[in-house]
């Protein structure tokens, strides 16, 4: 059977924007998987980030995470501008803020779409965007009593 892109799966969804969400308690993979779960969709990607142990050659110990007010809007509005590059059926993306540990979930990000490839580059613009413009801030704490802030996450 010849490819088309005449059925409606094929086409973006209506609203894709399922979930979008700046959280104090623990993430959820789960919650976001079921978020932009849809029949229509071949491709499903996910983006977990992590709280790692190291950055820039030193041992981190904790890091926190803070935001502007804005910051959820903020993410609706990228989310909706990577619905609008691909052909999104549904779309999910919640980060963490307060303080975290080492292993600790800090962002995770879903996309849905008719097929992996377009899942796999919206899921990517996403998560690239949203560390790029959403106004959420990180702050490490290293095992050698320094600290920094990081500009924008």
């Amino acid at each position: 059977m010849a490819p088309t892109n005449e059925h409606p799966g094929e086409q973006a969804a209506q609203d894709p924007v399922k979930l979008i969400g700046v959280r104090e308690t623990p993430l959820s993979v789960d919650e976001v998987f079921a978020a932009v779960g849809d029949d229509a969709s071949g491709g499903v990607a996910l983006f977990v980030g992590t709280v790692r142990n190291h950055d820039g050659g030193a041992d981190v110990d904790a890091l926190g995470y803070s935001c502007h007010p804005s910051a959820e809007a903020e993410m609706r509005r990228i989310a909706e501008k990577v619905a609008a590059e691909f052909p999104v059926r549904a779309l999910a993306a919640v980060h963490r803020v307060g303080d975290l540990r080492v292993g600790d979930l800090a962002v995770v990000v879903g996309v849905s779409c008719p097929h992996r490839s377009e899942a796999f580059e919206a899921c990517r613009r996403l998560i690239d965007d949203l560390k790029h413009e959403a106004p959420i801030w990180k702050h490490q704490r290293f095992s050698d009593g320094t600290e920094e802030w990081v500009g924008v996450c």
